[in-house]
Parts: structure tokens; C-alpha cells; sequence
């Protein structure tokens, strides 16, 4: 490895970073991360932190579980890569495939289609959806319905279900026949509705008028996540994704659940909808599916849902799929990950901690006015949003944002702040103590504002 010197240098200038401005990256270079072990992070300066934000909500396991990295030292040494395509396999594929069905098996999935990663499985649930309904012999249905503050991936079909206009303005135009509903944002929304239970009440009477509008015919799928990661943790009620399920059962719209954050743990149980009782037809997959080791992701496929794909001619296959579907190192970290996952009980650790950050975030709303409302409560997935005036609900400056994200990472604790939110998704390792550490920092960051 070059040597520090080197690496500041050029840190920004050759390698573009993604989700953000590159001449930003160059006037204020990205922290370098060097090592880490266990929940901690060490930067090339020496200043170890808690990651609080778990890599990317994905690396589960923390940085050091022996288990993961062996699979895939062994499997480099016996066979480091080799096509699914044209009547091949490869032995961690098929386990794999095995060890996702019977993680998934209580939500109804029942087939697996690997991936490269997040934005990968949502593409291939997206183009299946449609793919499904022309077997079937309604090639009209291919509009899909989504939610706003919602996060899908930056694929174009992603993009065009995404609910943030940050990630769809300067790629446009997007793929037609995408529309958007109300997120279920107590703390802002339209209706300007407070009561979670009412406002779904009220998103679910939109969507029938978006269906009555478009025709419940044009319509192949409508996407969501049980909990909304990106948008800010926005934390349904327990109502409104049944009432979505409902819906799409009774108009013949399938149902996608993207599992990508949610899934394996981190909400406090294996999957999202699992949470609000919800069998969907199909769902995403990918982060924790490896803890971040190996870029992995799966699409899965509910049984009646692959019936149709495997009783049509076979002049009518799925004729999708990427160079790394199914690659078998990223298969053997797939099946010593999920070994691992339910080995630890990962759900129930996230649970009880993911209840501990969310009561102590509470706690601190109480202490400094800047923080407006925090949101959470199921697993570990947090969020606090900022702002400048309680009363008002005023989002907090950027400038003030930035000052407030760089005392908690001095103070030992790496968070994510977008826009005016600071989200949280350390690794469902994490311990109480840690888990105290990261509220201490948090409050360090917010008594220099």
C-alpha cells in the first residue's frame, strides 16, 4: 500500500466517490478509512471510531468474523469464478440458493435469482414483475407504483420507482409509467396528518385513486420497504403495509419488498414484512446478505409467482442475469454469513439495542431543542432529523449539519447524515456499552452546535 503521504494527496482527485459532488470531494477530501476490527473503524490518521452506520446499513457481522473471511479464502482456491449462464453451476450456488429459501421460507419465498448487489435485485424484481404479467397474458401491466421518500437503487429502473428527487432530477427522463404515493412521514406529509394509523388510512385511499386513475390493467407491481431506510427511517404504522398487501392482492398488482437494508436482522427480525405479517410476491435482497464482504444480492420469488415462469414455454425464459449471478465466492460467503447471521441471533441483539439507541435518542430530544423528532424502534435502524426551530419545524442548515456530523466522529462515533437527518445502522454486534458510546458522542456533537 502507498504510504499516507500518497493517499491524502490523491484522495478525490483519480477516484470519483458516489452520492456526492466530486470538486467537493477534492476541496474536502473523504475520511480514509484504513483498518477496522469488531464495531470500530480506524482512519489513516489513527482516530478510531464506532460505525454507526455499519458500512452502508450492511456489514451485520462487524469486521471480524473469522467465518466469513475463510469461505471465501477457501473458495478463491478452488474454483474463484464461473459462469451460471448456459447449463452451468457451481456447488456454493446451489447452496446458497438453498440456505436464502429456508432464511425466507415464512414470507413465502420459494426461489432465488443472485445478483450483484442491491440495486441489481431491484432491476431484476422490476423487469420479472412485468415478465410475469406478459406470461400470463397481460402484456398491458407494466406501470409500477412506489413511494415517495423511497430508495430502490440507482439502476434506471430504480431511479424511476425512487421517491427522492436527489437521485432522479439529473438522469432524467426515467422509465415511463412510474408513479408516486404519500410516504407514511408522520412529521411531514401532505395530508398533514400526525396519526400514523390515519395516515395510512389515507395513503391507502390514494392509492386506490392512483389505481382507479391509471387502471388497475396497466399496473404490474407496486414497490416498497416495510421500514424506509434512506428517506430517513420512516417507520410505518402497523396497518399500512397490510393495507398496500390488500390492495395489490384484490387489483392483481404484485407486491415487492425491498429487503435490501431491512432484511437479515436488522430491523429485529429476518425480514421487514415479516414485522407487519405481510407475505409479498417477491422481495430484493442483498447488504446483509454477505455483511458487506462480498458484493451479493439475491431476488427471491414467492411460489405462485415462479409457477408461472416455470410452467410457460420454454421458448419464454427469464433471459436476464449479470456476469457475477450466482459467482461462487460470493455464494460461499452468502452461506457461512446467513450460518453465522443465525448463529449469533443477530435479530435479537438488534432488537434489544436498536430499542436502547432509540430510547436514549428520545432521551436526548428532550435535552437539545435541535433535534426535531427521532424515529426508529424496530431493530437497529435509527434516525434523528434537525432542525432550527422545534415549533416550526425548520430544517437545520447544512453548514450547522456538517459541524454536528464532525464533533460525533472526533467524539468516537461515525453517523450518516442526510440533508438535515443523521441516520443510524451500526452492526447488529453491537453492545450495550458501544451503544452507549456512539449516544455519548451524539451528545458531544450536539452541545457544539
Amino acid at each position: 500500500m502507498k504510504d499516507a503521504n500518497f493517499l491524502k494527496e490523491n484522495n478525490a482527485r483519480q477516484l470519483w466517490h458516489p452520492m456526492g459532488h466530486p470538486g467537493v470531494a477534492r476541496a474536502n477530501p473523504p475520511t480514509i478509512v484504513q483498518s477496522a476490527e469488531g464495531v470500530r473503524i480506524t482512519d489513516i490518521d489513527g482516530h478510531s471510531a464506532i460505525d454507526g452506520v455499519g458500512g452502508l446499513w450492511c456489514v451485520n457481522l462487524g469486521y471480524s468474523n473469522d467465518a466469513v473471511k475463510q469461505a471465501i479464502s477457501d473458495q478463491l482456491g478452488t474454483l474463484p469464478y464461473y459462469s451460471a449462464f448456459f447449463g452451468t453451476s457451481n456447488p456454493p450456488a446451489i447452496e446458497a440458493a438453498y440456505a436464502v429459501q429456508e432464511f425466507f421460507a415464512e414470507d413465502g419465498m420459494e426461489r432465488v435469482f443472485f445478483t450483484s448487489g442491491g440495486s441489481d435485485s431491484v432491476e431484476t424484481c422490476l423487469r420479472l414483475a412485468r415478465q410475469y404479467h406478459k406470461l400470463r397474458g397481460k402484456p398491458g401491466r407494466v406501470k409500477f407504483l412506489s413511494l415517495k421518500k423511497g430508495y430502490h437503487g440507482t439502476h434506471f429502473g430504480g431511479a424511476s420507482v425512487n421517491g427522492n428527487n436527489r437521485f432522479r432530477t439529473a438522469y432524467e427522463p426515467l422509465l415511463a409509467g412510474c408513479f408516486h404515493l404519500p410516504s407514511p412521514y408522520t412529521y411531514r406529509n401532505p395530508f398533514h396528518e400526525t396519526d400514523p394509523a390515519k395516515l395510512a388510512q389515507l395513503i391507502a385511499q390514494a392509492m386506490e385513486d392512483e389505481i382507479a386513475f391509471q387502471g388497475a390493467g396497466t399496473i404490474a407491481a407496486f414497490i416498497m420497504e416495510p421500514i424506509q431506510g434512506a428517506g430517513g427511517v420512516i417507520v410505518p404504522h402497523e396497518t399500512f403495509m397490510p393495507l398496500m398487501r390488500e390492495i395489490c392482492t384484490r387489483h392483481g398488482i404484485l407486491m415487492i419488498s425491498d429487503e435490501v437494508i431491512t432484511g437479515f436482522g436488522r430491523t429485529g427480525d429476518w425480514s421487514g414484512a415479516r414485522h407487519w405479517g405481510v407475505q409479498p410476491d417477491m422481495m430484493s435482497t442483498a447488504k446483509g446478505i454477505t455483511s458487506g464482504y462480498y458484493p451479493v444480492g439475491a431476488a427471491l420469488i414467492a411460489g405462485q409467482v415462479a409457477e408461472v415462469f416455470e410452467t410457460a414455454p420454454e421458448s419464454e425464459g427469464i433471459y436476464h442475469g449479470y456476469t457475477y449471478s450466482a459467482h461462487p465466492v460470493g455464494a460461499a460467503a452468502v452461506v457461512a454469513c446467513l450460518a453465522e447471521t443465525q448463529r449469533l441471533d443477530l435479530r435479537a441483539n438488534a432488537a434489544a439495542r436498536g430499542k436502547q439507541l432509540y430510547d436514549g435518542l428520545k432521551a436526548l430530544a428532550g435535552k437539545h431543542s435541535l433535534i426535531g423528532d427521532v424515529r426508529g424502534g424496530h431493530g437497529l435502524m435509527t434516525a434523528f432529523e434537525l432542525v432550527s426551530d422545534k415549533a416550526a419545524r425548520t430544517p437545520l442548515d447544512a453548514a450547522t449539519v456538517g459541524k454536528i456530523h464532525k464533533v460525533i466522529y472526533e467524539s468516537g462515533a461515525m453517523v450518516r447524515p442526510s440533508g438535515n437527518n443523521i441516520m443510524m445502522s451500526p452492526p447488529l454486534i453491537i453492545t450495550e456499552g458501544e451503544i452507549a458510546t456512539m449516544l455519548s458522542a451524539i451528545d458531544a456533537g450536539l452541545s457544539a452546535a
